[in-house]
């Protein structure tokens, strides 16, 4: 037997003693834990009086920090910094006026610990009011009156005192001032709602402020939560996807030849494979050779539109509103029709990024209302691509495309435009729609490509209904 067998079976049998005597030993009760808790680690190996005495020590030590931390955030939220500066000076000045003999540094710690007890004063009592906010629809288009009511009412015994309720409406805060209120009497007050732009709007929460003159501290009690409402952007209601201007450009059959459609293209010969539905029997009579019919593929109903983002696409934010405004119409019309669309804009690259984010992001078509959710929020930005790298993208994906819409600005010039269609497969008929409130609304071809030039929504209309409205 080799050494190493030995020492082997010499630690084999050392294994199985321990093992054993562990056994034994939880049997037994003698075996020792090795868990480590808290009272051990504060005890050590004291037992008894001394051990309870030190956990009751450590226990009580850490309730009073935890509730001196609770009094220090509860008096951050209300003193401001300059009533720490003042806390702080005033018991300064006094000491070393005292022990200095300075009665210029006296005077100033009384006058610190005057104001600072006049300021206290302001924080005596609550406010014994019902709020309620009570806001326009969730979903409001721009340019839309919207007003927001403030329903305040004192459900106090005793009169309430004149107070003023701060209303965030979006980035600014809305002062609106109250007067005395008998016991039960109720107020309210109207506070519009900004509508001028689209975006998301949050309204709330009303709160009241009750702070000293000089600022020393500061008190906001709130009574209402945050509404947010979102401003969608201006549509009209255009004609219908199968009418118009789209069906005249997805009647036209295409070159693609398919076994199966609607447009007849010649006869041919039977191959294996073959659907025998498709056999014409007048030619195979005729000719003594089964003959099949053969189809010319038409145009899928599947519209795409994509929106521009980039600043050198556009002249001004009015352009790039009408464009905007555009294509939440098209997508709004084609999900209302029931028909497959797609509505792409241009990913944004971070400001600190090291390469150009190169992809589209697809806006919701779920229903109108989604489309147009995520169309308040898109914004004009130097960071996005522009027309022709939107169009490669969304060309490269188009299956069973019949019309690409590409919604544009002024700043587009004629060979960006055909590079733009000319990302688009063949079968796909491409229009621009050039949104220019400055030129005259009107409808051209350029090599292959429709360019629909229109200064308002109403033109967009005029160009959906067809070509004879031009």
């Amino acid at each position: 037997m080799t050494s190493r067998t030995v020492e082997h079976s010499r630690r084999t049998a050392t294994r199985g003693r321990t093992e054993e005597r562990a056994h034994r030993g939880v049997e037994e009760g003698t075996l020792t834990s090795t868990v480590t808790t808290a009272r051990t680690r504060i005890v050590g190996t004291r037992t008894g009086v001394t051990a309870d005495a030190l956990v009751a020590a450590v226990r009580i030590a850490r309730a009073l920090g935890a509730g001196l931390d609770r009094v220090r955030r509860a008096a951050s939220a209300v003193v401001t910094p300059v009533g720490w500066t003042l806390a702080a000076i005033a018991p300064l000045a006094l000491l070393a006026g005292y022990l200095w003999g300075w009665r210029e540094l006296v005077v100033i710690g009384v006058a610190a610990a005057a104001l600072a007890l006049v300021a206290l004063l302001y924080l005596i009592g609550r406010t014994p009011l019902v709020v309620e906010l009570v806001t326009p629809p969730s979903r409001i288009a721009v340019g839309d009156a919207a007003l927001a009511r403030l329903a305040v009412t004192n459900s106090s015994r005793r009169r309430a005192f004149g107070v003023s309720l701060d209303v965030p409406v979006g980035q600014g805060i809305v002062p609106v001032a109250l007067p005395g209120l008998a016991h039960g009497a109720r107020l309210d007050r109207d506070i519009p709602v900004p509508t001028t732009r689209r975006g998301r709007l949050v309204l709330g929460p009303v709160r009241t402020v009750r702070a000293d003159p000089i600022g020393l501290v500061r008190r906001e009690v709130t009574f209402t939560e945050p509404v947010e409402i979102i401003v969608h952007p201006r549509t009209i209601d255009i004609p219908s996807t199968s009418s118009g201007l789209v069906r005249d450009l997805e009647g036209q059959p295409t070159r693609d030849l398919t076994p199966s459609d609607l447009a007849f293209h010649a006869l041919r010969e039977y191959t294996p494979g073959d659907d025998r539905r498709h056999i014409h029997w007048k030619s195979t009579a005729k000719t003594g050779t089964f003959m099949v019919r053969q189809f010319e593929e038409t145009r899928r109903s599947h519209l795409v539109v994509a929106l521009s983002i980039a600043s050198i696409d556009f002249a001004s934010d009015a352009e790039f509103e009408l464009a905007v405004s555009v294509a939440g119409s098209l997508g709004a019309r084609a999900i209302r029709d029931a028909r497959e669309v797609s509505v792409v804009v241009s990913e944004l690259t971070p400001e600190f990024a090291k390469r150009t984010v190169v992809a589209t992001r697809d806006l919701s078509t779920i229903a109108p209302h989604r489309l147009l959710d995520d169309l308040a929020l898109v914004d004009l930005s130097p960071a996005a691509l522009g027309v022709v790298d939107v169009s490669r993208l969304a060309g490269g994906s188009a299956r069973g495309v019949s019309v690409a819409f590409l919604v544009i600005g002024s700043s587009v010039r004629p060979a960006r435009l055909r590079t733009a269609a000319a990302a688009f497969p063949p079968s796909v008929e491409v229009v621009a729609i050039q949104c220019d409130p400055e030129h005259v609304p009107g409808r051209r071809r350029l090599s292959g490509l429709s360019v629909v030039t229109i200064g308002s929504l109403a033109d967009l209309r005029r160009a959906m209904r067809g070509a004879e409205q031009w």
